[in-house]
């Protein structure tokens, strides 16, 4: 990493947390090492031990390296109902090599009380909008290589989007809106006439799924190679109301259409994946059953099979007379948001050591 973009990573990061000081949100610090964590069977996860000192009767423990801080934060904000955000490192495992992954990575994760995930794209425009006006003036939206950062060289690594407008509002597409503009079918309406249905529509597109995949799996396969690399690369895209069938800790809804949707986006940057949102889930039966649900899949599937609290979603039950509160969590990955701001073509240029 060069010392003009190590300068960049550290303004990009002090600015981050100036607007949301500015905003009243607490900044948190909360543990790397976790004895259990949240099971979500898309992730693998990093094992270690606490070893006891020689001679102790007390056996070791098994910890896990955090893949997102949201166990700790939701403890939180059960405790203290208060906007929050941190800027952590986070740890994921068995991930695809290459130039937008790294095992170790840099997490900005906010949530913000009283809100959905609407409302959390509106904060998260705005810091796009702060970020570009720092560092960028008032023309930084015409190019991600004019942005006035350390590190935007045309003539350098930078990412093929001299057209790229980084400037809010950001463009938002539903899912359903995507699925039948790219991949030419009603996702809703296919999908709820069963799993051959869904097997029909991806063989029409040339892939072949294997026999055992679920409808989240044929979803999954449908949207990796027709829709996500499809989506507009010239300004950022907010994927918006995932189906209801893929499981998250994300509140439900229905659609004026009548489809059940998750309230989820995930913001797309020159068709990079760059967040993650939800309007957090309160209920503790459905967090319960959530649990339950990924338990048993990571126990079938996982490479590492963590532990989980079992009772974890009691977090979310009345305590001193009140319940989980209304809120909505982002989690953003900050390499990625460095690259977009600096030109960047690969998280090693963004990153210390990679």
């Amino acid at each position: 990493m060069d010392s003009e973009r190590l300068t960049a990573r550290a303004r990009i990061i002090r600015e981050i947390r100036a607007f949301f000081d500015a905003k009243n949100y607490l900044e948190t610090d909360t543990p790397l090492l976790s004895p259990d964590l949240i099971p979500e069977s898309c992730l693998e996860v990093f094992q270690t031990e606490l070893l006891r000192p020689q001679g102790s009767r007390t056996a070791g423990q098994k910890l896990y390296l955090v893949p997102s801080p949201e166990i700790w934060m939701k403890k939180l904000i059960a405790r203290h109902r208060v906007s929050m955000y941190q800027i952590c490192k986070c740890f994921r495992n068995g991930e695809q090599e290459g130039r937008l992954h790294n095992p170790e990575f840099t997490m900005l994760e906010y949530y913000t009380m009283d809100a959905d995930y609407l409302d959390s794209l509106s904060v998260t425009e705005e810091l796009f909008g702060r970020l570009l006006e720092i560092f960028g003036g008032p023309d930084t939206g015409q190019s991600c290589r004019t942005g006035g950062l350390p590190g935007n060289d045309p003539a350098g690594d930078g990412l093929p989007c001299e057209n790229l407008n980084l400037a809010p509002p950001f463009l938002r597409i539903t899912v359903e809106e995507a699925f039948r503009r790219w991949a030419g079918f009603p996702l809703a309406e296919t999908a709820a006439k069963g799993k051959s249905a869904l097997r029909a529509e991806t063989r029409r597109l040339g892939l072949e799924p294997p026999p055992d995949l679920d409808i989240p799996a044929l979803y999954d396969l449908i949207f990796i190679h027709a829709v996500e690399n499809q989506l507009p690369k010239d300004r950022p895209v907010a994927l918006i109301d995932y189906p209801a069938f893929v499981p998250c800790l994300a509140q439900e809804k229905t659609t004026p259409d009548g489809n059940s949707v998750r309230e989820r986006w995930e913001l797309y940057v020159n068709g990079i994946e760059l967040a993650n949102c939800y309007s957090e889930e309160t209920s503790p039966e459905k967090v319960r059953d959530f649990f339950v649900q990924e338990t048993a899949k990571k126990e079938q599937s996982a490479l590492v099979r963590h532990k989980v609290d079992v009772d974890y979603w009691k977090t979310f039950t009345l305590a001193n007379g009140k319940t989980f509160p209304r809120c909505s969590g982002t989690a953003m990955g900050l390499d990625r948001l460095i690259m977009a701001l600096t030109g960047a073509s690969s998280i090693d240029s963004v990153i210390p050591f990679s």
